[in-house]
């Protein structure tokens, strides 16, 4: 493959995937270990919201951070506050010091860490390979991303068996190896002219989305069909109580959205989608809400890993394709503040979207939630359709 032809990205890659693992784990062990200490599905949509809220703060600041100084240089010091938090967990577990407040307290650490990280994160990419790789080189990295939420999980599921302290501490000890092979990676980075920050550069890249219809299209059509289809933060629930399959089966349950996306985007790093993009996105929303209706009505374990991962495989065709116009609309000095907005757009999408499950499972039962949201995304695809032409009517990338 062109992209092994160049070592930075593909380090780089690795420093990503084996990053991606570790927060994969933390994030399932935070989930159930808070549904261990309350058993209450509210908390757990809590442990998302506090993951999401602090972006709202910092996302405007971490895109503008990211197009002044060295991005890979944030990346570096997102890792090392990942390790950092996980060994807090680890020690407090240890101790016996855990309690739901540190759990919300480590959601809160992690949820002002993450924009910094997305927006370094998704903007050094294009300064790693050609433009005409753009296409493959992001798909390579969501294939990587999901082979580490594959990984994380079913490992993580083993290691429940010897406690959560050692869950936590592998964590920690797996964000310290991603963060030294970042300092492997070599990028030329140009420092930008001196200038004051301002509302208006702050606002830049909201603004420069606002003004692009397909871009607009393309972030808000994430937002609002996974903020209601995520079924995410009801896994714990859906294992302990409805398929009966234990922390084991968490990871696997955990693990198949990914297993579905990993085979897409292989096959996408292999051959770029290359005509009717817009079209393709647009049917892939509508399909990734199908497959969550059927894993919210299905009580067999194996339906459920099946539908699972078949809204995995559409939801890779949705992610390639909204990143790629992302990156190959912006141009490079804009791309930490708009990677920074469409950052912000996702974490609504997921995090926000486990508070929607846990309040909506609360007030309604864990399967009417799933359903309903699953619903609620097929009318969305539908309605986004209408309402960005532009974007669903797209051809070609370029």
């Amino acid at each position: 493959m062109e992209l092994f032809r160049h070592p930075a990205f593909i380090r780089y890659w690795a420093a990503r995937v084996t990053g991606g693992a570790a927060n994969q784990v933390l994030l399932l062990a935070i989930g159930w270990h808070m549904y261990q200490l309350t058993g209450s599905a509210w908390d757990l949509g809590m442990v998302g919201l506090l993951q999401f809220a602090p972006s709202i703060a910092v996302a405007l600041p971490s895109g503008h951070l990211a197009d002044r100084v060295n991005r890979l240089r944030i990346v570096q010091v997102c890792q090392a506050a990942h390790a950092a938090a996980a060994l807090i967990m680890a020690v407090a577990t240890l101790r016996g010091w855990i309690s739901p407040a540190l759990l919300y307290g480590v959601s809160i650490l992690l949820g002002t860490v993450r924009p910094f990280q997305m927006a370094a994160s998704t903007a050094i990419i294009p300064a790693l390979v050609p433009t005409e790789l753009l296409p493959r080189a992001t798909a390579f990295a969501a294939a990587g991303f999901q082979a580490s939420t594959i990984a994380g999980p079913a490992i993580g599921g083993l290691l429940f068996v010897a406690g959560l302290d050692v869950v936590y501490a592998t964590c920690a000890g797996v964000f310290t190896v991603a963060t030294l092979l970042l300092f492997g990676v070599r990028y030329e980075h140009v420092p930008p002219p001196r200038e004051p920050v301002t509302m208006q550069s702050l606002l830049a890249g909201l603004s420069f989305i606002g003004a692009n219809k397909v871009l607009l299209g393309a972030v808000t059509l994430d937002l609002f069909a996974v903020l209601l289809g995520g079924a995410t933060a009801l896994l714990p629930i859906y294992a302990q109580d409805i398929l009966h399959v234990g922390p084991e089966g968490l990871g696997m349950l955990r693990a198949a959205p990914a297993m579905g996306a990993l085979v897409v985007a292989v096959a996408l790093a292999r051959k770029p989608l290359a005509r009717h993009v817009g079209r393709k996105l647009m049917v892939s929303v509508a399909a990734f809400g199908v497959f969550i209706v059927v894993f919210g009505v299905s009580r067999n374990f194996w339906l459920s890993m099946a539908a699972l991962a078949a809204s995995g495989a559409a939801d890779m065709v949705s992610v390639v394709v909204r990143q790629t116009l992302v990156q190959l609309e912006t141009p490079d000095a804009m791309r930490g503040r708009v990677a920074a907005v469409s950052s912000l757009f996702i974490g609504a999408s997921n995090q926000l979207g486990e508070f929607e499950s846990g309040a909506t499972a609360a007030l309604m039962g864990p399967v009417a939630s799933v359903v309903v949201g699953g619903v609620g995304t097929v009318l969305v695809a539908a309605a986004w359709a209408k309402l960005f032409k532009g974007l669903a009517g797209r051809d070609r990338f370029a």
